[in-house]
C-alpha cells in the first residue's frame, strides 16, 4: 500500500507539474532606439524573478515558460534612466511586446561599447548577395567598416576610414578628373575605385565624403556575377551604404577642428513628416575646409544628403535617396615617374625633394559637382516572394584647371633633377542610369530551403568631353629650392598658354549600354550546410565615340557577350558560431578591338576572365564578443592583351594577341573582439602575391604596380570606462603598416620603390548622454611615409583633430 500512495502522489506531483507548466505563456518582443534601428545585444529582464535574455542582432528576444499573471520588463544600462513596460501574461498565449529605447542608435554604441559589447561586429548585410543571407552562410568574404569605429577615430574623409578594411591600400588619392578621378585602392592585387551606393551605380570624380555613410562593405574577389563589370574590379568592389530614416525624432551636430586648416560641420536630422509615421526624412549635411600641408593646396566642399521613406501599407515601401556634392579644389601633388627610360633613382629619398613643396597654386583649381540620385520600390508579393525596383542616376563633372608634373627623358635631365609641369583645362561630365529589378524569394522545395534573387539590370554610361589639350606649361627644378620659374604657374599664365595653342582638345561624346540578368539561389541542404549556385549574362554594347571636333565616328563600335559562374559552399560546424566556406567566383571585362596591321590577325577580342578560389573560416563566437574571418584565395586572369611580332614577305608586323594571364592569390585576416568590459579589438592582415604570368616581355614575371604592397596590417584598440565617476571615457591606440610598394616595375624603367611604414593613430574621447568630445593625433611620430602607383605622393604629416559632437 505504502508503493501505491508513493506511485499515486508522484503521479499526482507531476501532472500538477505539468498542466502548469502547459498553461504557462511567452513573452515575444522587440527592443528598438528612438531613431527607429534595431537595439542588438541589449540585456533584457523580467523584474519579478531576475530572469533575463540577450536581444538578437535584430532587437529581437523571447521568454518562454512565463507564469500567467502581470510582469515587468526592463531593460537597463550604464548612464540612462531604465526602462520598464507592464504585460499581461495569458496561459497558452504569446504576449508581444516593443520596447522604444530613449537614447539613439549612436548613443547605444557607446553604451553597447562599455558593456563589453558593440555594433563593430555586425556583418549581416542584404546587399552583398542581394539577398538577406547571415555572414556565416555566406560564402564569399567582404569586411564592414561600421560609421562606430569612425566616431572613435575621428575619421574626417573617405581614405581614411578605408584603413580598416584588410589587405586594402591606398594607390593614389582622388585627382578629380574625367571618368576616373575618385581615389584608386589596391585589393587582392588589383585596382579597385567607389563605384557602388546601396548595391547599384553611384559614381563620382571626387573624394567620397563620409557625412551619409552608415557602413562600407569592402567586397572581396570578382564579383561579376551579381554586380556585372562595369563599375567593377577583378580584386572586388567597395559599397556605400548610407543611412536610412526612422520613425522618430533625433539627430545630432557635429564639429572638428584639426591641423592644416581643418574645419569640418556634420548635421544628421531625422524627423517622421505625418502622425502615423508612414513618412520620414532624414537629411544629412556636411561642410568640409582644409588646406594641404605643402606651400600650397586647399580643398572646399559641401555635400547634403536628404532620404525619404514612405511606406504606403505593409506591403509596399518606397525608399528615396539623394547626394549632392559640390567641391573646389587644388589637385593633390603627385610626381608621375619617367616611364620610357631606365630611372636612376630608385627610391623617394634617392630623389633628393622637398616633399613639402607643391609644385602648384591655389588658383589652379578644379570643382566635381555631383548628383547622386536612388530609388527603390519594395513591394511584399507574398509571404515567399519581394519584389525591388531600383533606379539610380548618377552625374558626376569635372570642370577647372588640372596639372601634374613628371620627371623628364633621360636626355635632358639625366640626374631625375628636372620636372616637366603640364596643365590643361577640364569641362567633362558623365550620367551613370542603372534601372535594376530583382525578385528575392525564401521558399521550401520538400524540407529544402531555397533562397533565390532573380534579377534584370540595365546600365548605361554617357560621357561627354569639352576638354583643352595637355600642354607643357614649363620644365622646373625638383630640388632647387631658387628656381625663378617655381612660382610662374599660375591661372593668368595658363590661359595665356592654353589660348596660344592651335591644338583643338578633346571634344568628343561616349555611350555604352550593358544588359544584363541573373539568378543567384542559396540552398539549405541540412540546417548547417548550405551551397550557392549563381549565374549572369551580360551583353555589353558600345558605341562609336562621337568627334565634334572632326564631325566622324570612331572605330570603337563593338558589342561583347560574357557569362559568369558563381558557385560557394559553407558548413556551420557549430550552428551560427562557426562556418567553412568555399567559393568559385567570377569576374569579367570587356576588351575593346584595336586595328591591327593585317586584315587575317583582325577580330573582335573576347571579355577578360578572372576566375578566383577561395577557402576559409569564419566564426562569431562569445555572444558576438568575437567575430573573425580567415581565408586564402588564387585569382588567375585570362584573356589578357599583349604585344607579338609576326614576319611575313620578310617585313615583321606588331600586332596585339589575346594570350595573356595574371596571377594573384594571397591571405587574409579580420578579426572584432570584445575580450573583456569596455575593450574593443579590430585588427586585418592581408598577403598578396601577384604576378604577370604571360605578357609583354617588359612586365613579365613581374608584381604589376597597380597590386600594392604585399605585406598590410590594421589594427584598432579602445577601452571605455564601464563604470565610476568618468564612465564614459575612453582611450584609442591603432594604425597601420604597410611592406615596401614597388610603384614602377618594368624592364625598360627597373624598379621603383616606396619603403616599408609603420603609422600609430591615438585618440581619447567622452561620452555621457547626449555629448561626445573627442581628440584625436594621427600620425603620432610624424613619420614621413609615401603612396604611389608609378607616382610618388607623400601622405598626411602628425595632425592633431578635435570633435564635439551633441545628440538629440
Amino acid at each position: 500500500m505504502g508503493k501505491f500512495f508513493t506511485s499515486v502522489l508522484l503521479f499526482f506531483t507531476f501532472t500538477t507539474a505539468a498542466w502548469a507548466q502547459s498553461n504557462n505563456g511567452t513573452i515575444r518582443g522587440k527592443v528598438t532606439t528612438s531613431d527607429g534601428a534595431a537595439a542588438g545585444f541589449v540585456t533584457v529582464q523580467i523584474k519579478q524573478n531576475s530572469r533575463g535574455t540577450v536581444s538578437d542582432e535584430k532587437g529581437n528576444f523571447i521568454f518562454r515558460r512565463v507564469t500567467p499573471g502581470e510582469h515587468t520588463i526592463e531593460v537597463s544600462f550604464v548612464g540612462y534612466e531604465p526602462l520598464s513596460q507592464v504585460v499581461t501574461v495569458r496561459p497558452n498565449e504569446t504576449t508581444e511586446v516593443t520596447l522604444h529605447l530613449q537614447v539613439s542608435n549612436t548613443q547605444l554604441s557607446e553604451v553597447q561599447v562599455i558593456g563589453g559589447r558593440n555594433k563593430l561586429a555586425n556583418k549581416e548585410s542584404e546587399q552583398v548577395a542581394k539577398l538577406p543571407l547571415k555572414y556565416l552562410e555566406n560564402p564569399q568574404v567582404y569586411n564592414v567598416i561600421n560609421k562606430d569605429v569612425l566616431k572613435q577615430q575621428v575619421v574626417s574623409n573617405f581614405d581614411d576610414a578605408l584603413k580598416n578594411a584588410p589587405g586594402v591600400n591606398k594607390l593614389w588619392s582622388s585627382t578629380g578628373r574625367p571618368g576616373d578621378g575618385a581615389g584608386y585602392f589596391s585589393m587582392r592585387g588589383f585596382s579597385v575605385q567607389p563605384t557602388m551606393v546601396n548595391g547599384v551605380a553611384g559614381v563620382s570624380n571626387a573624394s567620397i565624403d563620409p557625412a551619409d555613410l552608415e557602413r562600407i562593405e569592402v567586397i572581396k574577389g570578382p564579383s561579376g556575377t551579381l554586380f556585372g563589370s562595369s563599375l567593377v574590379s577583378f580584386g572586388g568592389l567597395i559599397n556605400l551604404v548610407t543611412k536610412k530614416p526612422y520613425d522618430a525624432f533625433g539627430g545630432e551636430i557635429s564639429y572638428t577642428g584639426g591641423g592644416f586648416g581643418l574645419n569640418r560641420i556634420t548635421a544628421d536630422f531625422n524627423t517622421p513628416l505625418n502622425k502615423d509615421k508612414t513618412v520620414l526624412l532624414r537629411t544629412n549635411a556636411a561642410y568640409h575646409s582644409e588646406n594641404s600641408f605643402q606651400d600650397a593646396g586647399f580643398k572646399r566642399s559641401f555635400f547634403l544628403a536628404p532620404s525619404l521613406t514612405y511606406k504606403v501599407n505593409d506591403r509596399l515601401t518606397f525608399n528615396v535617396n539623394t547626394e549632392f556634392f559640390t567641391g573646389e579644389s587644388t589637385n593633390t601633388l603627385m610626381i608621375f615617374l619617367n616611364r620610357g627610360r631606365q630611372l636612376i633613382a630608385k627610391n623617394p629619398s634617392e630623389l633628393g625633394m622637398d616633399y613639402n613643396r607643391s609644385f602648384t597654386s591655389n588658383d589652379i583649381t578644379y570643382k566635381n559637382p555631383t548628383v547622386n540620385l536612388f530609388g527603390q520600390a519594395v513591394y511584399k508579393l507574398s509571404d515567399k516572394w519581394t519584389s525591388q525596383t531600383n533606379i539610380s542616376r548618377s552625374i558626376r563633372k569635372s570642370n577647372g584647371y588640372f596639372s601634374y608634373v613628371m620627371f623628364l627623358d633621360a636626355g635632358v635631365a639625366p640626374n631625375d633633377t628636372l620636372l616637366s609641369r603640364f596643365v590643361y583645362h577640364q569641362n567633362s561630365t558623365t550620367t551613370a542610369t542603372d534601372v535594376q529589378q530583382n525578385f528575392i524569394g525564401d521558399f521550401r522545395i520538400g524540407s529544402l530551403r531555397n533562397r533565390v534573387v532573380m534579377g534584370l539590370d540595365f546600365l548605361s554610361l554617357d560621357t561627354r568631353n569639352d576638354n583643352s589639350p595637355y600642354l607643357l606649361f614649363d620644365n622646373v627644378s625638383a630640388v632647387n629650392k631658387l628656381d625663378p620659374r617655381y612660382g610662374m604657374l599660375n591661372r593668368q599664365a595658363v590661359d595665356a598658354k592654353l589660348a596660344a595653342s592651335t591644338d583643338p582638345g578633346t571634344h568628343n561624346r561616349a555611350i555604352n549600354y550593358t544588359y544584363s540578368a541573373y539568378i543567384s539561389d542559396v540552398l539549405n541542404i541540412t540546417d548547417k550546410l548550405a551551397a550557392m549556385a549563381s549565374l549572369r549574362v551580360d551583353h555589353f554594347v558600345n558605341r562609336p565615340t562621337q568627334d565634334y571636333t572632326t564631325s566622324t565616328k570612331g572605330t570603337d563600335d563593338y558589342s561583347q557577350t560574357a557569362v559568369s559562374p558563381k558557385f560557394g559552399l559553407t558548413y556551420e560546424i557549430v550552428k551560427n558560431k562557426l562556418s567553412l566556406f568555399a567559393n568559385y567566383m567570377n569576374g569579367f571585362s570587356n576588351v575593346a578591338p584595336v586595328v591591327q596591321p593585317l586584315p587575317e590577325l583582325s577580330g573582335n577580342f573576347k571579355p577578360q576572365q578572372a576566375n578566383q578560389v577561395e577557402g576559409g573560416v569564419k566564426a562569431d563566437l562569445l555572444n558576438n564578443r568575437l567575430t573573425l574571418t580567415a581565408s586564402y584565395y588564387n585569382i588567375l586572369v585570362k584573356n589578357m592583351t599583349r604585344g607579338a611580332s609576326i614576319v611575313k614577305d620578310g617585313t615583321t608586323y606588331n600586332y596585339t594577341i589575346q594570350d595573356g594571364s595574371q596571377r594573384s592569390k594571397g591571405v587574409e585576416f579580420d578579426l572584432i573582439a570584445n575580450p573583456i568590459a569596455g575593450l574593443s579589438v579590430v585588427a586585418g592582415y592581408g598577403y598578396n602575391d601577384s604576378k604577370m604570368v604571360d605578357a609583354d616581355p617588359d612586365v613579365e614575371g613581374l608584381r604589376p604596380v597597380s597590386a600594392g604592397p604585399q605585406h598590410l596590417a590594421n589594427w584598432w584598440l579602445s577601452y571605455t570606462l564601464p563604470k565610476g565617476a568618468v564612465h564614459g571615457l575612453g582611450i584609442g591606440f591603432g594604425g597601420n603598416y604597410a611592406s615596401e610598394n614597388i610603384i614602377t616595375n618594368t624592364t625598360t624603367t627597373g624598379k621603383f620603390t616606396l619603403p616599408s611604414y609603420t603609422i600609430l593613430n591615438a585618440s581619447v574621447y567622452y561620452q555621457v548622454k547626449s555629448y561626445r568630445l573627442a581628440l584625436k593625433l594621427d600620425n603620432l611620430t610624424n613619420k614621413e611615409y609615401f603612396g604611389g602607383w608609378s607616382t610618388v605622393e607623400k601622405q598626411m604629416p602628425r595632425r592633431l583633430s578635435a570633435n564635439v559632437t551633441f545628440a538629440f
